[in-house]
């Protein structure tokens, strides 16, 4: 990781990393996003990744193909650094260095806790999260 990056995602199987520079990152296939994935199976605005206090965390943007961590399909997730990513089959590594004052257990705990906010249909990806912004 370079001066000045946040982390960066390392594609499996080799690549040029990319590098996470804002705390807030859109990933698609459109020239529009902040990391643009010229990929058939990539949905426009796929997903984002934003940094909140001192962790990365990712959410799916009703994309057609969705997301997964670490092989789970998700709509939304913290990310360990480490983590793996599936962005409709095409897999990364996010790589970050954690805040000193970071308490990952109490992140990941209260994820937990706003899952059961989510219906049915939002955890399987079938309808658009309640909070979502369009």
């Amino acid at each position: 990781m370079t001066k000045g990056q946040l982390g960066e995602l390392v594609p499996v199987g080799g690549g040029d990393s990319i590098p996470l520079v804002s705390e807030v990152m859109t990933i698609g296939r459109r020239e529009s996003c902040d990391i643009c994935l010229k990929f058939q199976n990539i949905s426009g605005t796929h997903c984002e990744l934003s940094l909140r206090d001192g962790v990365w965390f990712l959410r799916d943007l009703n994309s057609t193909n969705g997301v997964k961590v670490n092989g789970a399909r998700t709509l939304r997730a913290p990310l360990r650094p480490g983590t793996e990513i599936d962005i409709a089959k095409h897999k990364y590594v996010i790589q970050y260095e954690l805040g000193p004052d970071v308490k990952l257990d109490d992140v990941f705990a209260e994820e937990e806790g706003n899952v059961f906010g989510q219906s049915l249909l939002e955890k399987a990806g079938l309808q658009r999260p309640k909070n979502d912004r369009r």
